[in-house]
C-alpha cells in the first residue's frame, strides 16, 4: 500500500514539476520552434542583435548565449513571414494620348528578402508598396497612345516592375511577377460611342460581303447567259442547213413530201386565230381559212 502511494506521489511532483518546467521555458523562451518561411528577428534593448530563419526547433541560448535568457524581459522577437504576397490593385486612373480615360488593372506578387529593413525601415512596408505601384503605374502609363495600352501589356509590365523595384528592396521586399491584367474605359458615353462604331463597322462588312456575293452571282449569270447565246446563235446559224438538208431528203419520195406539206398546212392553219371553212370542191381535204 506506502508503495502504491509512494508511485502516486511521484507522478503528481513528476507532473508538477514538468508544467513548471514548461512554464519556466516559456517564460523565458528557453526553446522555440520555427515554421516554414518565417524568420524571428531578436532585439535587445532596442538593438537588433540577430535573427534565426532555420525552420525546426531551436534554442535561442545556444545562438546568442546567457543574455537570451533576459530576452523576454528587455528585448522582444519580431516574427516575419517570408511567404509569397500576392495583390491586385483595381482601376488605376490612368489618361491615354488621345484624352480617354482608362482603369488599369494591376496584379504583382513579391516577398520579403530582408526581414530587419522590413521591421524597421518603414511603419508600413505593405501598403507603402501598394502606393509606390499604383504611382508607377500612372508614370509610366500616362499620355500613351490608346493602341500601345491596349497591346502592349508585356512591355508596360517590365517598365512598372523596374520603376518599383529599388524603392522595394529597401523596404525589404523583393518584388517578382509584375503584370497588367485589365486596361478598361471608364467614360460610358466613351464606351457606348465604341459600341456604335463596332456595331456599323459590323454592319458595313456584312453588306461589303453581301455586294461581293451579289457581284459574283451576277457575273455567273452573265457568264452562264454568254454561253447559252453562243449556242443558240451557233444553233440558228445552222439550222436552214439541217432543215434544208431534210427537205431534200424527203423531195426524193413525192408521195412523202406531199403528204407533210399537207399536215404542215393543216397543222398552221389550226394554230390560226381565223376561222375554218370547209370546202367541197375538187381539192377535197384541202382546208381553207378565212
Amino acid at each position: 500500500m506506502q508503495f502504491l502511494i509512494s508511485i502516486f506521489i511521484g507522478v503528481l511532483l513528476t507532473f508538477f514539476a514538468a508544467s513548471i518546467l514548461i512554464t519556466i521555458g516559456r517564460i523565458f523562451q528557453l526553446w522555440r520552434v520555427l515554421p516554414e518561411r518565417t524568420v524571428l528577428v531578436y532585439t535587445f534593448f532596442g538593438k537588433v542583435v540577430g535573427q534565426v530563419e532555420e525552420p525546426g526547433l531551436f534554442l535561442p541560448i545556444m545562438h546568442f548565449g546567457p543574455k537570451a535568457l533576459l530576452f523576454p524581459f528587455f528585448g522582444k522577437a519580431y516574427t516575419v513571414r517570408t511567404q509569397i504576397h500576392q495583390a491586385y490593385l483595381r482601376n488605376q486612373l490612368v489618361n491615354s494620348e488621345e484624352g480617354a480615360p482608362m482603369g488599369v488593372g494591376i496584379w504583382f506578387e513579391m516577398y520579403v528578402n530582408n526581414p530587419k529593413a522590413f521591421l524597421f525601415q518603414n511603419s508600413d512596408p505593405m501598403g507603402s508598396l501598394k502606393a509606390n505601384v499604383a504611382t508607377a503605374v500612372v508614370k509610366q502609363l500616362s499620355n500613351l497612345k490608346l493602341d500601345v495600352l491596349l497591346e502592349n501589356r508585356d512591355a508596360l509590365s517590365r517598365k512598372v516592375r523596374e520603376e518599383v523595384s529599388p524603392t522595394s528592396s529597401q523596404w525589404g521586399f523583393n518584388l517578382g511577377s509584375t503584370y497588367i491584367r485589365k486596361v478598361a474605359f471608364r467614360d460610358k458615353g466613351m464606351i457606348g460611342e465604341i459600341q456604335r462604331k463596332v456595331v456599323n463597322r459590323l454592319r458595313q462588312v456584312t453588306a461589303a460581303m453581301r455586294q461581293a456575293g451579289e457581284n459574283e452571282v451576277a457575273i455567273i449569270h452573265s457568264e452562264a447567259d454568254k454561253k447559252a447565246s453562243q449556242r443558240l446563235g451557233q444553233a440558228q446559224a445552222v439550222r436552214p442547213s439541217v432543215i434544208g438538208g431534210a427537205l431534200a431528203e424527203i423531195q426524193r419520195e413525192p408521195e412523202v413530201a406531199v403528204a407533210l406539206f399537207a399536215l404542215l398546212d393543216i397543222q398552221s392553219t389550226l394554230k390560226s386565230p381565223g376561222k375554218i371553212t370547209l370546202s367541197t370542191g375538187n381539192l377535197p381535204g384541202v382546208l381553207l381559212s378565212s
